[in-house]
């Protein structure tokens, strides 16, 4: 159980119940379910530290290596990569915290937690001997750290080597940094340039991303320095939401027109089903498996001001017809479960959880909510197959095993594979039209 303090957040503090996030994602824990336990005030400075400690593993742990012969106890080596992450700077993150604050910091976030209390004399020196090695005084030569320094196991790096012999360190580059906040301007309240105007007024650069992979996207916008939504002009009344242009592709491929009845395979937390719901008066059913997530996609649909009676949010497998009605789908749009390997920048704890294994069983799962979604699907519709993931095995794989097991999917023109950019996160794209039944 990770705790948290009644008020403002110390640094020692922050840094305390960072580490102990970080045990929890070693035990399996998604990192995101970890955060959403803490208060709202407690969030932002722990997220901000455990994924820095995340994004920056191999390389902290090259210096605790180097510095403690003796691998020290979880608790104490999470403590340090926390504290370690600090000091490791891509050029992104801003000025960060003066050396003498984060080594007093650490050894107070020592003494907050009774199994790191006696490592306080530990914590202190191998600290004060990183922060001479990442920022070494000025007479000294300064030796840049690796440019990769996330953790990826060895396994996934084979894969991204195999598939992607020239542009795998790239991948790996682009998804250690920070992912900048991109937004999408709800087009039926403002259109983007309207959107822009407001966000000047309030002081925040932004910029628009017109296009993805040869996809034009209207509604884009990247922030230069990201801002908490709450400060984003209208977000509680649902001018604007925090999506990837990458993933913005999806209900601008699909194309939705008014009166279409479209069906959202695994909407939560139902960012694409709202910007098929912005884009055209269509009907919608957003299906979810996960109960927990399904509010997530009332919730978003509540701020956007889209809910209607046209819209029905459910829950059910989209792997079983047992939830279906019968009543055949104009479209679909199945983003299906995956290893999320396209989007490890934004959630940098899913190389720590995957295993190799994963990628064969939800390949499998894949492949059931294919199979099934087009017996779902009128002749001459569109299924729209979409994956969080830059593993071909999720990807151009499935495709090719779908069109070959069925005789009447035709191939339409997607981007197929998307590798991560400053834009956008990783993404696989296909799209297919249903000819005849």
């Amino acid at each position: 159980m990770i705790l948290g303090a009644p008020h403002s957040l110390p640094l020692s503090e922050a840094i305390t119940i960072a580490a102990q996030a970080i045990t929890e994602v070693m035990s399996g824990r998604s990192l995101t379910e970890v955060l959403d336990q803490l208060e709202a005030h407690e969030r932002p400075i722990v997220q901000s530290l455990s994924f820095d400690a995340l994004r920056k593993w191999v390389r902290s742990h090259e210096l605790i290596k180097q510095f403690v012969p003796k691998t020290p106890p979880p608790e104490v080596d999470h403590l340090l990569s926390v504290a370690i992450a600090l000091f490791v700077h891509d050029g992104s993150e801003g000025k960060g915290y003066a050396t003498h604050t984060i080594v007093d910091q650490a050894v107070r976030a020592c003494g907050e937690y009774d199994q790191t209390m006696y490592a306080k004399g530990l914590v202190n020196a191998v600290l004060r001997k990183v922060s001479l090695v990442l920022q070494p005084p000025e007479d000294k030569p300064y030796y840049p750290p690796d440019p990769i320094p996330m953790y990826v196991p060895a396994w996934w790096r084979a894969n991204l080597k195999r598939n992607y012999s020239k542009a795998w360190q790239a991948i790996l580059y682009a998804q250690a940094k920070r992912a900048p906040l991109i937004l999408r301007v709800n087009q039926k309240q403002y259109t983007r340039e309207q959107y822009q105007v407001l966000l000047s007024e309030a002081g925040i650069a932004s910029f628009a991303i017109d296009s993805v992979a040869g996809i034009s996207l209207p509604s884009a916008l990247l922030v230069a320095n990201p801002v908490p939504v709450s400060d984003l002009p209208g977000f509680y009344t649902g001018a604007a939401s925090v999506q990837d242009a990458g993933a913005q592709i999806a209900a601008t491929l699909l194309n939705p027109q008014a009166g279409d009845l479209i069906l959202d395979a695994c909407a939560a937390p139902g960012g694409k089903t709202a910007h098929l719901l912005e884009l055209a008066d269509c009907q919608m059913v957003a299906l979810e498996l996960d109960g927990t997530r399904l509010g997530k996609i009332g919730g978003n649909l509540d701020r956007l001001r889209l809910h209607s009676e046209k819209v029905k949010v459910q829950r059910g497998d989209a792997s079983k017809a047992a939830w279906w009605d019968g009543v055949l789908f104009d479209k679909i749009l199945l983003d299906a479960p995956c290893s999320a390997s396209g989007i490890v920048s934004r959630h940098p704890d899913i190389p720590f959880l995957r295993r190799e294994a994963d990628v064969k069983s939800l390949q499998h799962k894949q492949r059931e909510i294919l199979t099934q979604a087009w017996k779902m699907l009128k002749s001459d519709g569109l299924l729209l197959y979409v994956t969080c993931s830059v593993f071909p095995e999720e990807g151009e794989d499935q495709a090719v095993w779908f069109a070959q097991q069925h005789s009447n999917a035709v191939r339409l023109g997607a981007p197929g594979q998307l590798l991560p950019t400053e834009a956008n996160d990783g993404f696989y794209y296909a799209l297919f039209k249903k000819n005849g039944p």
